[in-house]
């Protein structure tokens, strides 16, 4: 959060942190950092070139990138 009271800023990452917790991690944990550092990796991933984010009209934050452009 850059100051005090301006949590709008920090609204993007609770939501991605959300979505990764909820749909994403095993209930268990990771048996290894290696294989945790490996999973997440593939996530972010897939949240940024195949997730479909309604804020984005439905397309994957690449997608939406590639319009900017």
């Amino acid at each position: 959060m850059s100051r005090k009271g301006q949590c709008w800023d920090n609204a993007p990452m609770e939501r991605f942190f959300g979505s990764l917790k909820s749909e994403w991690m095993p209930e268990g944990g990771y048996s290894s950092e290696q294989e945790a550092r490996a999973d997440l990796q593939q996530y972010v991933m897939s949240y940024n070139n195949t997730r479909l984010h309604s804020y984005n009209d439905y397309r994957s934050p690449v997608a939406m990138e590639k319009l900017a452009v």
